[in-house]
């Protein structure tokens, strides 16, 4: 006896199915063929990364560029936005990666562990930036060394301005050098990326505080000036009998031990606050030798404004968490309150006391900028004792006068502040030449439910070795960075959201051959005359990279397409002027994705998923 295959009404066995879509007959006006309502269009989307990034690095770009072996390109790529790949690889807190869509598959893409790899191995190769040739006799003031500051020197030196950073510290940096540990930055890197601003054109005067803007302003010749001071000053709370000799706040206690100085600070300390400072400042105690370091704080772990992987750390190292609790006195040894949260979440006293014996009491309650010096400035500004500026171009009331960092209202971090000194530089150099060529950013962002996620296959997250936990007794680098082998593997696993990596999976199922390859780097086109909108490319798009549209929608009407050439959806960029045509390909994208032989793990794994 025989059992026969069942045939389907399509003609083929179940397993072997034609799934292309037949076009609707029934749609007619008055023709004999089939009119097409909808066509599909080739999209250039902005990735979730890319949104992400407050540095408004192009990533996905980079990513691509390391993954076809092309470290020194993707460098540069990468630098076109951030000038300090190795600083961020290490402190940034990667909110792109909390945006990656691959999280929602086998893991987040370690964005930051390969942008360590890549800007790591720019100062092992000693690759530097090319200064412009073009100069546009526009002399600019940068008030402030920390990572506003920096950046905008950068950017503003690299659209062909002369820069001036003035700063009152011994050392470029700011809270990148006194503030972050050397254990989370080594300072050889900081000065290495750092060092590389000097090469083209940027000056820097240290030990050099500015206390009236408008005098140093005038007495420059500056055309424009762009504040950038960090926030050096700690929030200072009453607590009855203070023992000046125990007490030290968290921001000095750093910058000691930041400019090589090791404190005495006895066999017990004490924490008062539940930031990240906090956590930098309890892990240091405890390499100055504490054999007890505690942290105190009035609310509970998921309230802590620290981050999870910054209160993992400490803890790991033997950092002690008490909860609820507050100081209310400082005598022979501490008292603190015993707090309960109410209904909404605050926290309240209970009139329940401890004792908590500490040598030495480091206050981490939060910090400010000074911006006394400008007070002085008819005209200037201020909101909840920051400057108030334009959110759009970062200007303040003072024409001019641009602010940012930690000077304005602001998530206090690195990235934050390396943004903003890349916007405030592109708004600096609009303001100087009168130019608004600037392009809109693209909004269109490619969600997890865009993609076809059937067509990717599982590729592991790799992960940063670090030392273990009982060796953390110095300020050795705790965690190191990833060799060659898994940078590329890594970068791979990027799954192009939104781009068209040309897969060739669209050429492949057109029905009708209705889609025209351009090349490897050129992408496709669509045949018109052929195409019957049938939708089978855009069903089978790994990346959302086609949308399909009704029939007579205007090109430029639709979010992400009308790309006169192919490129990548990226945020705004300076004029090809500013950069000069070999870095404005390298931003704007250019060739596509190619597929490069040999590679450890596939862009888009192409195996069927069962």
């Amino acid at each position: 006896m025989t059992t026969e295959t069942p045939i389907t009404p399509g003609g083929l066995a179940p397993d072997r199915q034609d799934l292309t879509h037949r076009p609707d007959l029934a749609t007619t006006t008055g023709r004999v063929a089939p009119v097409r309502a909808r066509r599909p269009v080739y999209l250039d989307m902005l990735p979730p990364c890319n949104a992400g990034c407050p540095a408004g690095e192009n990533i996905q770009e980079w990513l691509r560029l390391i993954k076809a072996h092309d470290e020194e390109r993707a460098w540069r790529q990468l630098t076109a936005d951030n000038p300090f790949p190795a600083i961020h690889g290490r402190v940034c807190y990667h909110p792109c990666e909390v945006a990656c869509n691959r999280a929602d598959l086998d893991g987040a893409v370690s964005i930051h562990s390969v942008e360590r790899y890549l800007g790591d191995l720019a100062i092992e190769k000693g690759w530097t930036f090319k200064k412009p040739e073009q100069r546009s006799g526009h002399r600019v003031l940068v008030i402030g060394a920390g990572p506003a500051g920096l950046s905008a020197a950068y950017h503003l030196a690299m659209m062909g301005h002369d820069v001036e950073i003035h700063d009152g510290g011994d050392s470029a940096g700011g809270m990148m050098r006194y503030g972050i540990p050397e254990y989370r930055l080594p300072r050889e890197v900081l000065d290495a990326e750092i060092g590389r601003l000097t090469d083209i054109g940027v000056r820097i005067v240290l030990n050099h505080n500015v206390t009236d803007l408008a005098e140093e302003k005038a007495r420059g010749r500056f055309d424009a000036v762009f504040v950038a001071i960090g926030a050096h000053l700690s929030k200072r709370v009453d607590i009855p009998n203070q023992d000046a000799s125990r007490m030290v706040d968290a921001v000095s206690f750093l910058h000691q031990v930041g400019s090589g100085e090791k404190p005495m600070i006895g066999r017990r300390v004490a924490v008062y606050g539940g930031g990240n400072t906090a956590m930098d400042a309890a892990r240091v105690a405890k390499r100055l030798g504490a054999e007890e370091s505690i942290v105190v704080y009035r609310r509970t772990a998921a309230q802590m404004p620290a981050h999870d992987e910054e209160r993992e750390e400490a803890e790991r190292e033997g950092v002690q968490m008490n909860w609820l609790r507050t100081i209310t006195d400082v005598g022979d040894d501490l008292t603190v309150e015993v707090m309960e949260l109410d209904e909404d979440g605050k926290p309240h006293g209970t009139g329940r006391y401890e004792k908590l014996e500490a040598d030495t009491v480091i206050l981490a309650l939060g910090q400010e900028a000074d911006t006394g010096f400008l007070h002085k400035l008819p005209g200037m500004r201020f909101k909840n004792d920051v400057v108030d500026v334009n959110p759009s171009t970062l200007m303040t009331d003072v024409p001019g006068v641009f602010a940012g960092g930690d000077t304005v209202p602001s998530e206090r971090t690195v990235t934050v502040g390396t943004g903003h000194g890349k916007r405030a530089a592109r708004q600096i150099d609009q303001w100087l030449r009168r130019d608004e060529s600037y392009p809109a950013p693209k909004e269109n962002v490619v969600g997890f439910n865009d993609l076809n996620v059937w067509y990717f296959g599982d590729h592991m997250r790799r992960h940063q070795p670090e030392l273990d936990p009982t060796q953390r007794v110095n300020f050795d680098e705790v965690v190191k960075g990833l060799d060659d082998s898994q940078a590329h593997f890594e970068a791979g696993r990027c799954l192009s959201c939104g781009n068209c990596f040309e897969c060739d999976g669209c050429f492949g199922s057109c029905p009708e051959d209705a889609i025209i390859k351009l090349g490897p780097g050129h992408r496709y086109e669509y045949d018109y005359n052929k195409c019957t909108g049938c939708a089978t490319c855009f069903d089978q798009c790994p990346v959302h990279a086609i949308q399909m549209v009704p029939e007579n929608t205007p090109i430029e009407s639709i979010p992400g397409a009308g790309n006169p050439t192919p490129g990548w959806a990226v945020r705004p960029e300076p004029s090809p002027a500013v950069y000069g045509p070999e870095a404005r390909r390298n931003v704007s994208g250019g060739a596509a994705r190619p597929v490069a032989s040999g590679d450890t793990a596939p862009a888009v794994d192409t195996t069927p998923q069962n």
